[in-house]
């Protein structure tokens, strides 16, 4: 029986998991476990399910989750660095209080783009992305509003995070005050949605339908959510 070779080269899953196998404890001690909770630490970790199953989806969700966020956090850094403030996303990377090496853990955010990028074009874009991750990331943000620090509280050790995923508002130090929270909650989900994550779903499908016409596309109940077909 003739093998079918891999899609991804072996050198690639050695070195991201070492990569991680360095990163998660170094975080976990620093930031805590509750720091896996932001959608571009859930991410790597969907990307090593994706690295070594070489299953699309997993690898999907993460590219309609943190494409565009990512390229907002690289944007950020060069405005830190050039002295120009804009979004306060990177601010923690210049933060003498952190050392070299945990500040230089995070530039995985620069290179994460391009991997999850690779993954999709050699593995496929899987279209049931967009409501996996949605419901996913929906999750993550209801839980870090109800049973996680929101901004402005005070924590003993100042590189725990509070504020995650940004849904009490864009500022750690204060909650926005322009919307009732719970109103916030509501409009910041619904704009990951229809801001950041639908374009990026068209986007990619639209980058890779010649390829994913010819894909073999797993079984769907047909009572399967109506959005998959978008």
């Amino acid at each position: 029986m003739k093998r079918v070779p891999a899609h991804l080269p072996l050198w690639l899953k050695l070195v991201f998991t070492a990569f991680l196998l360095v990163m998660v404890p170094v975080y976990w001690v620093n930031y805590g476990p509750t720091n896996f909770l932001y959608f571009c630490d859930v991410s790597l970790l969907l990307c090593l399910v994706s690295v070594w199953t070489e299953r699309r989806l997993p690898a999907s969700m993460a590219a309609v989750g943190i494409l565009l966020p990512q390229v907002l956090w690289c944007a950020d850094f060069v405005g830190e660095l050039c002295g120009h403030h804009l979004l306060g996303m990177t601010s923690y990377m210049f933060d003498e209080n952190r050392s070299l090496f945990l500040r230089g853990l995070s530039f995985f955010h620069g290179w994460l783009p391009f991997l999850i990028l690779f993954l999709v074009k050699r593995l496929g874009y899987d279209r049931r992305a967009l409501p996996a991750w949605t419901l996913l990331a929906w999750a993550l943000c209801l839980v870090a509003y109800f049973w996680l620090p929101p901004a402005g509280t005070v924590l003993p050790d100042p590189k725990i995070p509070v504020n995650i995923n940004y849904v009490f508002g864009f500022d750690d130090a204060h909650p926005q005050t322009w919307l009732p929270a719970p109103l916030y909650l509501v409009g910041w989900m619904l704009t990951l949605l229809l801001v950041i994550y639908l374009p990026t779903h068209w986007a990619l499908r639209r980058w890779l339908a010649p390829k994913s016409a010819g894909a073999t596309e797993p079984a769907t109940p047909s009572g399967q959510l109506a959005w998959e077909r978008v």
